[in-house]
């Protein structure tokens, strides 16, 4: 049923996206102060330009009124959206078939910023170097707003979805949320990896200091060596990064780690609608206590209100998990972790009720449906995580099924990657020219559109795992969700920005984007020497982070238009 709304979806966007009248293109001297009346007008209809606006690939359909380029943009953004998600599915697809290692070290984080780099590479490839000097600007707003999202608001998020109550040494205890928002008492804790991940993500704008130096020092006869000089380092830093993945793969093994967490949450939630005939949540699909309580007293063999690991090792028999590939005291010590708030090595009916709510809501959130049947969508998150869990499974009995399920996978890896990546490129290109057509309707730099809009539509999916991450309220989860923001950042500053520089080196462009940089510069530095020696993170720095995102729109505008720097 969701998947034929969506597809419903998807050809009632087209048939308007069809419908759109060709109309001329803009000119940027055409909309310099032009009557208040002229805009009005253009925003509803077209002045009837002498020519037609140029159509990509020659039946894409294009605009020139304010509507029509803001419809195209979200339609545009749409598909960059779902090609972002087909290339994050397929990765995380790949990445449990072959594990760690050079694929997952390589060539998933490359996929993971191929939307980004794709863009930024169509803002300078089409039309005559003038129009890809006037274009490259949305790339540069896409390079230096995914950036910045990622590490204000994103990061800013993830504090306050994750935020545990602080020990008296600013640990967080995980799953223990009772100072509410208590700004030093509360917050989320991180481990020493992850703040070696943010020494990293500081490293790796280097090449962004380095290409200022002529500017700086006035050196303007140097600046296209500089510019080749630093594509090669950024090469070089990408090169290198992905060698630090293959021989520390810390960051992969802890997605599979939540992969296996997500099939014993899956199991163990199927299990109990399919043995006790019931359902976990009402009517309005939130959960039903009083149903999750009668599944504990059920587990609660000697009825003393608690359940022992003796008592919960017996159910967890009952679901025989060996069929799956997990190991049955592996999967009571994760229970055990996930529930037992108290440390008392008991679950009580609290604890449970509270366990049972946390992993529907988790599994809710994981499937994307629009009903609201219990049954639905926890066997649809049952059959999801088998999915991608047998391909992990090592046993003798059924071998020849998992080498079934493996080729099976794999052929599905590779469907979501190749569709991910020509989706990607095919609407790459029209959404850049939508953006800069836009900008000249509105008189709107392109660079604040894209650098608000676009990173949106790429780094949407990401974002969204990285808060599922981070709301189960743990250290190990909360690092799993910060190092892989520092990880998206450390592959903008380093592949993204070698396309860029690729692109104003092959087209001769001139390298004047002062002001975009240094907000570059400004977010990666305040906040990578604020991650990278301290792991506990209070509140309160929430706040540092989300002012970080309207101070570098701010600074941009004054720097650009008041004192001229572009």
């Amino acid at each position: 049923m969701a998947r034929r709304k969506h597809h419903h979806l998807i050809s009632l966007l087209f048939f308007f996206l069809l419908t759109i009248p060709v109309y001329s293109r803009l000119t940027p001297s055409a909309i310099i102060r032009q009557p208040l009346s002229l805009h009005l007008g253009r925003l509803l209809k077209s002045d009837g330009g002498e020519s037609a606006c140029e159509q990509t690939y020659g039946f894409l359909p294009c605009t020139e009124t304010v509507l029509g380029n803001l419809f195209l943009i979200l339609v545009y953004g749409f598909l960059m959206f779902k090609a972002a998600t087909f290339l994050s599915s397929g990765s995380e697809l790949m990445l449990e078939i072959l594990g760690p290692g050079i694929v997952g070290g390589l060539f998933l984080p490359i996929l993971g910023a191929l939307p980004d780099a794709l863009l930024i590479l169509a803002s300078g490839l089409s039309g005559s170097r003038e129009t890809a000097q006037s274009q490259v600007l949305v790339g540069m707003g896409l390079l230096a707003g995914s950036t910045v999202l990622l590490l204000t608001l994103l990061w800013g998020t993830c504090v306050v979805v994750g935020k545990c109550d602080l020990s008296e040494n600013s640990t967080s205890i995980d799953s223990q949320d009772t100072k509410g928002f208590n700004l030093t008492k509360s917050g989320v804790s991180t481990d020493k990896q992850t703040s070696d991940a943010a020494k990293i993500m500081g490293i790796s704008v280097l090449p962004f200091i380095l290409i200022q130096l002529p500017k700086v020092f006035k050196f303007n006869s140097a600046q296209r060596v500089f510019v080749l000089i630093c594509l090669i380092l950024s090469v070089l830093l990408v090169l290198a990064y992905a060698f630090y993945q293959i021989f520390q793969p810390w960051v992969q093994k802890r997605r599979l780690e939540y992969v296996r967490l997500k099939l014993l949450m899956s199991g163990i939630l199927h299990h109990f609608e399919s043995k006790f005939l019931t359902k976990l949540t009402g009517e309005d699909g939130s959960p039903d206590t009083s149903a999750i309580s009668n599944l504990f007293r059920a587990i609660d063999s000697d009825n003393d209100k608690k359940i022992a690991r003796d008592e919960l090792h017996a159910f967890l028999v009952g679901i025989q998990f060996e069929e799956m590939g997990l190991e049955k005291e592996g999967a009571v010590d994760q229970v055990m972790e996930d529930f037992d708030t108290s440390d008392n090595n008991l679950i009580e009916e609290e604890e449970f009720i509270a366990g049972i709510s946390k992993w529907l809501k988790e599994a809710r959130r994981t499937v994307s449906i629009s009903d609201n049947n219990s049954k639905s969508f926890l066997s649809d998150f049952h059959q999801r995580t088998r999915d991608e869990h047998n391909t992990l499974i090592d046993r003798e009995d059924g071998e020849e099924e998992v080498v079934v399920n493996k080729k099976w996978t794999t052929i599905k890896a590779s469907l979501f990657l190749l569709v991910g990546t020509v989706m990607a490129a095919a609407f790459a290109d029209p959404l850049v020219d939508t953006v800069h057509n836009f900008s000249q309707a509105t008189n709107i730099p392109s660079f604040f559109i894209s650098f608000i809009a676009m990173p949106l539509a790429t780094n949407s999916s990401e974002a969204v795992s990285a808060i599922i991450f981070a709301s189960r309220k743990k250290q190990k989860t909360s690092s799993l969700t910060f190092s892989e923001i520092y990880g998206g950042v450390t592959m903008n500053n380093t592949m993204c920005l070698a396309v860029f520089l690729a692109v104003v080196y092959v087209r001769h462009l001139t390298w004047d984007f002062s002001s975009e940089v240094l907000i570059i510069l400004i977010v990666c530095i305040v906040m990578g020497l604020f991650t990278s020696f301290r792991t506990n993170f209070p509140l309160w720095t929430c706040f540092v982070a989300f002012l970080l995102y309207p101070f570098s729109l701010v600074l941009v505008y004054v720097l650009d238009y008041k004192f001229g720097w572009s």
